[in-house]
């Protein structure tokens, strides 16, 4: 699906990503060894994801994080992550593969932040919103996971739940034809 391009927003749909729901405890001995895997922290900054290879890391709660990565890296990524939280089994730690729970949409081009201000009450202008911001919200009634990934040149991530999808798949493109 792709956006009426007169209003400079493109609308990408990414089905099949690989998604992994972590759940432990931040300062926990698995938290350390994830962070290892994963070749660096977990984000502990409410709000905020951070990219580890493959993979971004959106920190969703206290002690949740939501893994994101291509399809083709599930083979590799959910392995190594399932190895760590096994590692550190004296605590109690969760790692769930909700890869089907959601569908994605890229937009892309500077009218993102207008089109997204006609659902969507998060000041996404940069200084509010600069890139590496992730929040869960609603979106024209919707609730989806807004990523940043380039506050400078719009670029964002919706991430929704499935039987969601064609309504606000419809309702972004109206917004952007709208403008």
């Amino acid at each position: 699906m792709t956006a009426d391009t007169a209003s400079d927003v493109a609308v990408v749909e990414v089905p099949r990503l690989t998604q992994l729901s972590l759940r432990l405890d931040p300062t926990g001995p698995a938290a350390a060894i994830v962070a290892k895997a994963l070749d660096g922290e977990l984000p502990t900054t409410p709000c905020t994801f951070r990219t580890a290879g493959a993979a971004d890391v959106l920190w969703l709660g206290p002690d949740e994080w939501l893994l994101v990565a291509p399809a083709e890296a599930a083979g590799e990524l959910e392995p190594l992550l399932r190895e760590a939280v096994g590692a550190g089994s004296a605590e109690l730690a969760t790692l769930t593969d909700v890869s089907a729970q959601r569908t994605a949409f890229d937009l892309t081009g500077p009218h993102v932040r207008d089109v997204l201000a006609q659902g969507c009450a998060i000041d996404l202008h940069p200084s509010a919103s600069p890139t590496g911001t992730c929040v869960q919200t609603l979106l024209a009634q919707t609730g989806v996971i807004l990523q940043v990934h380039d506050a400078s040149a719009p670029a964002v991530r919706l991430l929704v739940r499935s039987s969601y999808a064609p309504y606000l798949a419809a309702w972004l493109a109206d917004a952007a034809a709208g403008l």
